[in-house]
Formats: structure tokens, C-alpha cells, sequence
């Protein structure tokens, strides 16, 4: 009989090794940033939405930030806009912003609010530039070494937290698209997914700041799944980006998490959105599937 009920008997030991972090968590705040091709494929969407529900059901505050570079640039294409990026941000011009923030605010972002309901949960859709106040940036060049103007680019300078706390005090999932209200003008700025998502977490003193893209995590070799790099301490993160582990897009990514860790972030995760169950996995199991960035 025992033999009977061993599938049953595992399926609780799976609950029970979740059981001290779901004590450990409730009530606090998760930042949740989803992006690259764990966007592409909609079955993968759907079960991180369905990750995002169960957070909510067991009294975590998921937040919700989303990216869309990949349908930006299938707009804009359609629109015959060239795609330019300097330093691994989009050049955005008056009307390519205007591609940016229908793809973002009234395409990408009321889906994610959609499935989310539908799952059962409850999400709000935020457009960024309600709670996203920012300023221009520029970017150096490499091949023109010298400073570019992006357009209509922007950093986080500030918040309007009015809309996204009366979401996560009424048990709400806000999902929040990354576009911010330029400050004095009030025109929409084109904001790195990443960068708004680390500084909403911070601002937020988030228990868990996580990364969901299309990468397992950080790798001493990127051509090898095997060398993940289960854990890092901020100290030792320039270091690996000196040594050349980390790179590309992954350096703004790790230094703003690191950022955010000395604001207040309790820990940073950085995970594969293609995997089933990935968010889930990574918080609550001992061994995690990612890599975790520490103080």
C-alpha cells in the first residue's frame, strides 16, 4: 500500500520543503522583471503568470515589471523604423516612442493583466509613466567614442508610488510597463526594462529582486551550461566583469542589482524564464536553479 501512495507522499514532501520560505516571505514584497525570449513562446508566459498567481494566493506581494524589446522591433520594422542601439539602448526617436509605448502600455501589459485574471489572480495594468518619473541619457559610443544622444531615453530619477502600493495593500499584482514621465515635461521616456525594475525594487525595500530572461544565470563560461554560477557576493561582481564572465547586457543588469542590494533589496536571482516553473523553483527550493546575487 505504501508503494500506492508514494507519488502522493512525494508531492507533500515537495509542499513541506517550501513550507519555511512561504512562513519566511508572506507578506513581503517580490519584484519580478520578465523579458527576452521568455516572452516569445506563450505557453512559457502562461506558466509564469500562473508562478505570479500562486506567490499572490500563498499573501506574497508580486510586482510585476515587463520588458518588449523584441516586439518594439517588430513595430518598428513594420513601421520602417531602423532599430539603433548605442551601449545597448534603443535609439528612440518622437515617433519611434510613440511605437515604443503602444507595444508596452496598450499591447504587451494588458495581455500580462489578462492571463493573470484569467488564472484567477488579480493584476492591475500601471503604465510606467504614471509611476516612472525620469530624466534623459545619453550613451557612449564605442565605434564613435564619444557620448550619443538616445532621443527620448531615460533613467529613473523618482516615483509616483500612489497607484502600485494601493495595488499591493488591496493584494492586487501591479504590472508595470518601463516607460517614465519625463520630469518637467511629462513626455514618455523609453527606460531599460532592467534598470526600472532594479530601481522600483529598491525603492520598495523588495524582499526578492528577479531577473526572469533568457540566460540560466551567470556562467564562467557562456558557451558552457555546466560552469552556473550558483551564488555571488557584490564584492565579487566587478571582478567577474573585469575577468570578462560577465558581459555585454549583463553588465548593467548585475550592477544595478547590486544597486539595489545596498538600497535595501533582501537578495537578487537571476533566472531562466524558458525553463517550466522557474520563479518557483529558484525561491522555494534549497538548491535554486539560478544565480543568486547577495550582499
Amino acid at each position: 500500500m505504501s508503494a500506492a501512495f508514494q507519488p502522493h507522499i512525494e508531492k507533500a514532501a515537495v509542499l513541506l520543503e517550501a513550507l519555511p520560505y512561504l512562513q519566511q516571505f508572506r507578506g513581503q514584497t517580490f519584484l519580478i522583471k520578465v523579458g527576452g525570449s521568455a516572452m516569445d513562446d506563450p505557453a512559457l508566459v502562461r506558466r509564469l503568470l500562473r508562478d505570479v498567481v500562486f506567490l499572490e494566493v500563498a499573501g506574497i506581494n508580486p510586482v510585476l515589471v515587463h520588458g518588449g524589446g523584441k516586439a518594439i522591433s517588430a513595430a518598428m520594422k513594420e513601421a520602417g523604423l531602423e532599430a539603433r542601439f548605442v551601449g545597448g539602448l534603443r535609439i528612440t526617436t518622437d515617433e519611434a516612442m510613440n511605437l515604443v509605448e503602444r507595444t508596452l502600455s496598450r499591447e504587451i501589459n494588458p495581455g500580462l493583466v489578462k492571463a493573470i485574471n484569467e488564472y484567477g489572480g488579480k493584476a492591475l495594468g500601471v503604465a510606467g509613466n504614471e509611476t516612472f518619473i525620469g530624466e534623459r541619457m545619453t550613451a557612449w559610443s564605442d565605434t564613435e567614442h564619444r557620448e550619443v544622444d538616445l532621443g527620448r531615453v531615460g533613467r529613473v530619477v523618482d516615483f509616483d508610488l500612489s497607484k502600485v502600493e494601493a495595488a499591493i495593500h488591496t493584494e492586487v499584482v501591479p504590472v508595470i510597463s518601463p516607460i517614465a514621465a519625463e520630469r518637467g515635461t511629462g513626455l514618455a521616456l523609453n527606460v531599460n526594462a532592467d534598470l526600472a525594475a532594479s530601481a522600483l525594487a529598491a525603492r520598495l525595500k523588495a524582499a526578492k529582486l528577479v531577473f526572469l530572461s533568457d540566460v540560466l544565470g551567470i556562467l564562467e563560461d557562456p558557451k558552457d551550461d555546466s560552469t552556473l554560477i550558483d551564488s555571488v557576493g557584490v564584492n565579487r561582481v566587478e571582478s567577474l566583469i573585469q575577468q570578462g564572465t560577465i558581459g555585454g547586457g549583463m553588465i548593467p543588469k548585475v550592477r544595478s542589482a547590486v544597486e539595489a542590494l545596498h538600497a535595501g533589496v533582501g537578495k537578487v536571482h537571476m533566472i531562466d524564464g524558458r525553463i517550466s516553473h522557474s520563479l518557483l523553483l529558484e525561491i522555494f527550493t534549497k538548491s535554486g536553479i539560478g544565480t543568486e546575487i547577495t550582499k
